[in-house]
């Protein structure tokens, strides 16, 4: 039996995706998450074994904040990222993260239990869409981390520095409402959804001046 755990903000996703795992014979959904917190909580407690989990759950942490928890704490739990992400950035950065599957939303529903027995038996699934521009890129050693513009970069380390939308403004001689689309634009390029996210992204790149 393949125990699975479904993460999604949406909450007809999550029962229509159920819906369909259940239909086969030696597939049982555990349970179902409204975001990465909720999804981390429950893996503890019924110990799945693969969890499907989308990229994007506002306003909760998000399915690659997820996984890096779950491969920390958990590590013989496999995930499979279900998303709409079609951009081999979102790609790369799953599968570097310790994803074992990564599929669309837009799949048939044969690819999808494809995935799950293969990631169950110890595999790695990508989608069919997504394989070979995976595989050229790989191969050509490109790295496919979102580009920020310098300006992005400086909104960054602002953010980080702990300066209000306002004070940023100011320092940059802009809109506050430029800094709010900029900041929207900057974590939904980087996959992030909170102020405590964007300072880890700004330590990791090393961003503080």
């Amino acid at each position: 039996m393949i125990r699975i755990l479904i993460a999604d903000d949406h909450a007809v996703v999550r029962s229509g995706f159920a819906m369909i795992l259940e239909q086969q014979m030696d597939f049982r959904v555990v349970a179902q998450a409204i975001d990465g917190e909720e999804a981390y909580r429950l893996a503890s407690q019924t110990q799945p074994d693969i969890i499907l989990t989308d990229i994007s759950m506002p306003p909760g942490e998000n399915g690659l904040y997820l996984l890096g928890r779950i491969k920390e704490n958990f590590s013989d739990i496999r995930i499979i990222i279900l998303t709409m992400y079609e951009e081999q950035e979102y790609l790369v950065r799953a599968m570097r993260g310790g994803a074992s599957g990564y599929v669309l939303k837009n799949s048939s529903d044969d690819e999808l239990v494809k995935a799950i027995r293969t990631v169950a038996n110890g595999e790695v699934y990508i989608a069919s869409q997504m394989m070979a521009g995976f595989v050229e890129e790989v191969l050509g050693g490109t790295d496919l981390r979102p580009k920020l513009t310098e300006r992005e970069q400086e909104i960054v380390t602002l953010v980080a520095y702990g300066f209000s939308n306002r004070e940023i403004a100011q320092k940059l001689i802009v809109s506050v409402k430029t800094v709010e689309s900029q900041k929207a634009r900057i974590m939904g390029k980087l996959g992030l959804h909170s102020r405590p996210e964007l300072v880890e992204y700004a330590l990791k790149n090393k961003l503080f001046l």
